[in-house]
């Protein structure tokens, strides 16, 4: 529990300069976010006004302590654009974001670990050659790319898919899942990629172990061998990478949601950034640094269930 506090308490500082690097690094965008809601045409006088009413006009050392104090007590301030409460309208946008990385994780695994598996047990053979163009194409092909590529083919020539848009999980499941598939397919595809490539890498390593060969020896089937021996051996690094993966999905992949128009985290912050929206920036920027390393520290919890040699070190 000790180290458990301690890693917590660790955390503590990534977080504090991520929100200063945050806050300081949306100031150098061009743009007056109060020139932005009045618009071109608007007097001195009123934009004067707005940015006092916004405390724009306070020194940044004097923003940035007043935004992080409020910030500590649960405040994260109101949209300047649209005049609601920063902390709903994240927490209304990560759910979307999330339902599009659990989707696009589930995908990954489907492809990479059989594609990863079968490429290491069976390498410099035809399957192990063609998943490693498969992923060599999925590392090189741009996301957008690929996006665009997937409504061409099931929204317009094939219009069997929408091209973009969101529907309630809850209200309509049948149009959600419909309008879920291009978006997770386009971020499944780049992730399997990557995590076909670590598969393959650390199974061949664990294959030419001593144990392996022992249990090859015994007279193991293949498919004992490799799933009971050498996957479970494997897994420290493909946990690592998919912790990493579904931090940064988590933290909004900008360009799959802004291509699809799917309402999460990321378009939300690219939105509010066009807008100079710097409550709404702030905010979603802190919030994906807090789930990233949430979800590092989990990743690093779940390396000792899957290995004891590392609980007991």
């Amino acid at each position: 529990m000790f180290v458990v506090l301690t890693r917590l308490l660790s955390l503590l500082p990534v977080l504090f300069g991520t929100s200063l690097v945050s806050f300081f690094l949306i100031r150098l965008v061009p743009g007056d976010p109060a020139l932005a809601l009045l618009g071109l045409e608007a007097d001195a006088a009123a934009i004067a006004a707005l940015r006092q009413k916004l405390a724009l006009d306070q020194p940044l050392v004097v923003q940035y302590l007043s935004w992080l104090g409020n910030v500590v007590t649960g405040d994260f301030g109101r949209s300047i654009q649209g005049g609601r409460e920063v902390f709903p309208l994240m927490i209304g946008a990560l759910g979307p974001t999330a339902l599009l990385a659990f989707a696009a994780v589930l995908i990954s695994l489907a492809i990479a670990l059989p594609a990863g598996i079968i490429a290491a047990t069976r390498r410099n053979s035809a399957s192990d050659y063609l998943a490693s163009l498969l992923a060599l194409c999925g590392l090189s092909m741009p996301s957008f790319w690929l996006g665009i590529l997937l409504i061409l083919c099931l929204s317009i020539w094939l219009p069997i898919l929408p091209s973009s848009g969101y529907a309630s999980p809850l209200a309509a499941p049948g149009d959600f899942l419909r309008h879920l598939v291009l978006p997770a397919l386009t971020l499944g595809a780049a992730l399997a990629a990557a995590t076909m490539r670590m598969t393959r890498a650390t199974m061949l390593e664990v294959l030419r172990s001593d144990y392996v060969r022992t249990a090859k020896a015994k007279g193991l089937a293949e498919s004992a061998v490799v799933l009971g021996h050498a996957l479970p051996n494997a897994q420290i690094p493909i946990i690592t990478l998919i912790g990493i993966q579904i931090g940064q999905l988590l933290g909004g992949v900008v360009i799959t949601e802004t291509v699809f128009s799917w309402p999460g985290i990321g378009k939300l912050t690219v939105d509010a950034i066009f807008a100079r929206d710097y409550p709404v920036v702030q905010g979603a920027v802190l919030l994906t640094a807090v789930l990233f390393v949430l979800i590092n520290f989990i990743t690093d919890l779940i390396y000792t269930l899957v290995d004891p040699r590392v609980r007991v070190s």
